[in-house]
C-alpha cells in the first residue's frame, strides 16, 4: 500500500455487500474459513446474506445421505426463508421435499436431478412451489406424467424445465414417455426453454408441445431418436424456436455413456464441519467443539475442515485444500 493510503475496513462493509462477495468463494471455505476470519464476517455467513442462492449440487453428489439433511436444514434456516435459488443433487426423503416447499416463498429457480422423488411427493409439494419460473427434474426416474402435471398446473410461471434423462435409461426403459410431453404441452404453456434429452418420444408428441407452447425459443432432443421433425415445418411455424438433436450421439458416445453409468458413484472423500450460528460462540472458536453444532444443537459428525494458516494440519485429515493465495 502508498505511503499515507487508506486503509480499508473491510470488516465494517455492510452485510448485504459482504454477502455478495462472499456467494463467489467456494462452499467450503464460506463455511469453514470466512466465519473465523472476524466477527462481521462470522455474523455474515451465519445470516441470510449469502443464502439467496444456494447451490451445493457438486458437494450433494458426494456426501453421505445424513449430511446432505444437514446441510440443507442448515442453510435453508439462513436463509431465513429468503432463498430465491436451490441447487441440489440426490435428495432422497419426503422429509426434506417438504422442509424446502414449506420455506420456498421466495424460491424461483429449483434444481433436483437424481433426486428420489416419485408422483405422491410432487403432487403433495407443488402447491407450495407457485413462484417457480425455473423447474429441473433431470434423472428423477420415479416421476411421471402425473408429477409434470402437478408442477405444471400449480407453477404457472415456469419458463425453464429439465427433464433430460441418461442416455442408458433410453436403453433400459423402452416405454414411450409421451403422456409426459402431451403434460407439459397441456400445463405448461408459458415455456421458453425446454429439456427432454434422451427420453422415448414420438414425434405427434413433440408437434402437440409445439403447438401449445407458442413461446419456445429452445428445445433439446438429443437421444429421441424417434422424434423426427420436418425442416421444412419449422421454418414455416416456428422460424424462431432452436431445436437441438435428436440425431446427435453416435454409438461410441452412447458406449461412452453406458460405461460412465455402470462406474458412476456417490461415495466421496470430501467432508468439512460447520461453525455453529451463535455469536458467543465466536469467542472461544478455536478450542470449543461447541462451534461444530449446528442451529439446533446437533453434532454434525463425520464433517472434517482444514484451514488455512496451518496449525491444524497435524490432526486434521480429509478434503486436501490447495495453498493459501
Amino acid at each position: 500500500m502508498a505511503e499515507g493510503g487508506e486503509v480499508r475496513a473491510w470488516e465494517e462493509l455492510i452485510p448485504d455487500a459482504l454477502g455478495l462477495i462472499f456467494r463467489n468463494l467456494p462452499l467450503q471455505e464460506i463455511l469453514s474459513v470466512i466465519p473465523r476470519v472476524c466477527k462481521s464476517w462470522s455474523r455474515t455467513v451465519s445470516g441470510p446474506y449469502c443464502w439467496q442462492e444456494i447451490d451445493i449440487d457438486e458437494w450433494s453428489q458426494r456426501c453421505k445421505p445424513e449430511q446432505l439433511d444437514q446441510m440443507l436444514h442448515m442453510l435453508i434456516d439462513r436463509s431465513c426463508g429468503s432463498f430465491r435459488r436451490l441447487s441440489v443433487s440426490g435428495l432422497h426423503t419426503e422429509s426434506m421435499f417438504t422442509f424446502i416447499a414449506d420455506h420456498a416463498g421466495s424460491l424461483q429457480r429449483l434444481e433436483l436431478p437424481r433426486s428420489e422423488m416419485n408422483d405422491s411427493i410432487a403432487e403433495l409439494v407443488a402447491p407450495k412451489l407457485c413462484n417457480l419460473t425455473y423447474l429441473d427434474v433431470s434423472y428423477c426416474s420415479k416421476i411421471s406424467a402425473r408429477a409434470i402435471e402437478a408442477f405444471g398446473k400449480h407453477c404457472r410461471s415456469l419458463v425453464v424445465f429439465r427433464r433430460t434423462m441418461h442416455p442408458a435409461e433410453v436403453l433400459r426403459d423402452f416405454d414411450c414417455h409421451e403422456e409426459e410431453a402431451y403434460a407439459i404441452a397441456k400445463t405448461m404453456t408459458k415455456l421458453c426453454h425446454l429439456e427432454m434429452s434422451y427420453q422415448p418420444l414420438t414425434t405427434r408428441a413433440i408437434i402437440e408441445i409445439l403447438s401449445k407452447c407458442r413461446n419456445l425459443k429452445y428445445l433439446d432432443l438429443r437421444g429421441c431418436w424417434d422424434v423426427k421433425l420436418d425442416e421444412k415445418y419449422l421454418k414455416e411455424r416456428h422460424s424462431s424456436l432452436k431445436v437441438l438433436g435428436p440425431d446427435i450421439v453416435d454409438r461410441y458416445e452412447q458406449s461412452f455413456w453406458n460405461d460412465c453409468a455402470d462406474s458412476y458413484s456417490d461415495s466421496s472423500v470430501y467432508s468439512w464441519e460447520f461453525m455453529d450460528d451463535d455469536e458467543e460462540g465466536y469467542e472461544e472458536a478455536f478450542d470449543d467443539d461447541v462451534i461444530w453444532e449446528n442451529e439446533n444443537g446437533i453434532q454434525l459428525d463425520g464433517f472434517q475442515v482444514r484451514f488455512y494458516g496451518g496449525g491444524f494440519s497435524d490432526v486434521i485429515t480429509g478434503f486436501d485444500w490447495p495453498p493459501s493465495p
